[in-house]
């Protein structure tokens, strides 16, 4: 089901639609909705806004959520809040949590072992980084020490004059 959003003069105005087809025509879709029977009809909803009616407790899945679900929350890390979630990036290996921070944005693996949970109702996405994620770490110092410098040769015992 779909809710339009069309001018209060549109004959469209507080209905909403159901897609009864979808089909690809030139790498394109084209939704066919029911009670829109012709081509005429199909023009009176040209730059109508369609929005997705949903249940956001539908989902099957256990550790599953919606993106506009994460946007916003507070990222908690040793029970210190260290930013919010700006943003979440779908990549091809993983999806990435975009962390706005006082410092500036940070890219978290979006893992189990670096986000252990997620609480929608509470609005807090838990964070275990490794060291180094969210801060800079400070220079290792060489381990190795330049090399002592060599004391001159002692000089040799001069020959007694005969």
């Amino acid at each position: 089901m779909f809710t339009l959003q069309v001018p209060t003069s549109s004959p469209w105005h507080g209905k909403s639609l159901e897609l009864s087809e979808l089909r690809w025509y030139n790498g394109h879709p084209v939704g066919f909705f029911k009670d829109v029977a012709d081509r005429s009809a199909a023009e009176t909803l040209i730059k109508a806004i369609l929005w997705i009616d949903l249940d956001d407790e539908a989902s099957d899945e256990e550790d599953a959520w919606y993106d506009h679900q994460l946007v916003g929350m507070k990222v908690v890390r040793d029970g210190e809040t260290v930013g919010t979630v700006k943003l979440v990036e779908h990549m091809p290996a993983q999806d990435l949590l975009i962390v706005k921070t006082a410092a500036g944005e940070v890219m978290v693996p979006f893992v189990k072992e670096i986000v252990p949970s997620v609480d929608v109702a509470a609005g807090v996405v838990t964070v275990t980084p490794p060291a180094g994620l969210f801060e800079e770490l400070p220079d290792e110092p060489d381990d190795e020490q330049p090399p002592a410098a060599a004391a001159p040769p002692a000089p040799a015992p001069a020959a007694e004059a005969e």
